[in-house]
């Protein structure tokens, strides 16, 4: 999947129509789609008893494939159908016409002596809660521990969303057809799918031209071109010059965002900081600048170097008296004074937080490049909004103005053209103080080194994940930037090959 797509519910409704409409009949992509899953179970587990559960639609049509193959192939299957066979429609009746076995009425005893369970109930498009038999049988799945193959989606997640509507079988594989969809990858659903295979049925890609999806799945192949390696006639100076803001108190957050620039290239580092602050922030990490910045006039000074061109506001900086109940003004100067200076502009933490009682200020002072980067409480402080991730994250940015990356396990980047991409990769490992200090670091890094934001973000969050794939159990904040160099020749050594 060399283009990182992913299809919501109504582009994979559009691509399958537009795949009829190129003459491939809708009964081949069925089988196709049945085959794979009948070839990803063979291939997991030798001949064992399967139930079938399929569902009254299109995806229950898939199950009823897997089962005939699977039968032919001489392993022992039963099938139960959710509803009446004569209510079955279009290409799921045919097959349930091909299907010489027994065709049972779901229920519990279908799972009786059955280790092996096909789940194709209900597809991605699923609106309301499971309930009645459906959900019984699929909380037995799970109470039982019986292995699960998911068909298209674990029935019960919401595909562009990744909700849980009432329940869901935790799945051992999920065998999806053409592109995933946003909900194989955004959490809660994510830890039902299992592994995801994504099966070729014979959807040709020309079809995404007139679908033109916006979401994709965050990789290095979107952005290693651009990605700004040293060139050999490249100094300090052509590498760029970013500012931190340094808070007072919390000195660690600004320390670690300038290391973030640092390692990913960032060809000077400034961090302003509060003058009664300066000697702890001059006493460590001798690359690091430190300027005294006592009021509004001197931090207007320090950016109006030309020599700057990139600025991070946030970490560490300070939310006043109250902590969160309270407003920093000096922070919130800081913001404002930032974006007014030209130059790209990343804001995080407290310098969000600080505009939670008047978004719009924050968003009327955005008239350039700029980068916000929340957690799902930072989100909520200037966002009232509701829906999945990718639909929350593109609507922040499209009322900002500001390319938003919403983090989490399931972290989203989303422009305000309406792109967005999901990023997959990292462990829970990442869950430690610091660890997103260094990340808006490293996006500033790479915005410093004249990246475009978008790409800078991607970038940011993708080698964020996989500092943390390499790092390991007891990962701290302070090992990301030390590790960058091994995960940066890393890179670069799969982009030469």
């Amino acid at each position: 999947m060399a283009d990182n797509f992913l299809l919501t519910v109504d582009e994979m409704y559009r691509a399958d129509a537009a795949a009829s409409a190129l003459g491939v009949p809708s009964l081949d992509l069925m089988e196709a789609a049945g085959a794979a899953v009948a070839t990803e179970i063979r291939n997991r587990w030798k001949p064992r008893p399967v139930a079938v559960l399929a569902g009254p639609g299109n995806n229950g049509g898939d199950g009823f494939v897997v089962a005939r193959l699977l039968s032919e192939s001489g392993w022992p299957v039963r099938l139960a159908l959710l509803g009446k066979p004569k209510s079955l429609k279009g290409d799921a009746a045919a097959n349930a016409q091909r299907w010489s076995g027994d065709i049972e009425e779901l229920n519990l005893r279908i799972l009786d002596d059955a280790p092996l369970v096909v789940d194709a109930l209900f597809g991605a498009g699923l609106t309301r809660p499971l309930q009645g038999v459906a959900l019984e049988v699929v909380q037995w799945i799970n109470e039982e521990k019986l292995d699960c193959v998911a068909v298209d989606i674990p029935s019960g997640v919401h595909g562009d969303s990744g909700e849980i509507l009432g329940d869901t079988p935790k799945s051992e594989v999920t065998v999806t057809f053409f592109r995933p969809k946003p909900g194989h990858y955004l959490f809660p659903g994510r830890e039902s799918a299992g592994d995801l295979v994504v099966a070729d049925i014979g959807i040709p890609d020309a079809v995404l031209e007139d679908i033109r999806p916006k979401t994709r799945l965050n990789g290095p192949d979107l952005w290693q071109d651009v990605f700004p390696w040293p060139d050999t006639a490249d100094h300090k100076y052509s590498r760029g010059h970013a500012v931190v803001v340094g808070g007072a108190e919390m000195t660690g957050a600004a320390r670690l965002a300038a290391m973030g620039a640092r390692r990913l290239g960032a060809g000077l580092v400034t961090i302003a900081a509060p003058p009664e602050a300066f000697e702890i922030y001059a006493s460590e990490e001798p690359g690091t600048l430190v300027k005294a910045v006592g009021d509004d006039k001197a931090f207007r000074t320090v950016l109006d170097d030309k020599r700057t061109n990139a600025v991070l506001v946030g970490p560490g900086a300070g939310l006043g008296p109250g902590g969160e109940e309270g407003v920093s003004e000096t922070t919130r100067e800081r913001v404002l004074a930032a974006l007014d200076c030209g130059k790209s502009v990343v804001i995080d933490a407290d310098g969000l937080s600080v505009f939670a009682d008047n978004p719009e200020a924050l968003f009327q002072a955005i008239k350039g490049p700029c980068l916000l980067t929340p957690h799902e409480g930072e989100f909520r402080r200037l966002f009232s909004l509701e829906g999945g991730k990718p639909d929350r994250a593109r609507e922040a940015a499209r009322q900002s103005g500001a390319v938003v990356l919403l983090k989490g396990p399931d972290t989203v980047i989303a422009a305000p053209d309406g792109r967005a991409v999901i990023n997959a990769n990292g462990t829970p490992d990442l869950a430690t103080a610091g660890s997103g200090d260094v990340l808006a670091g490293m996006a500033l890094g790479l915005m410093t080194q004249g990246m475009e934001i978008f790409n800078a973000a991607m970038a940011a969050v993708w080698l964020h994940g996989a500092l943390a794939e390499h790092i390991g159990p007891g990962l701290i904040a302070e090992d990301l930037p030390d590790n960058l160099p091994h995960v940066l020749q890393k890179l670069r050594a799969v982009i030469s090959s």
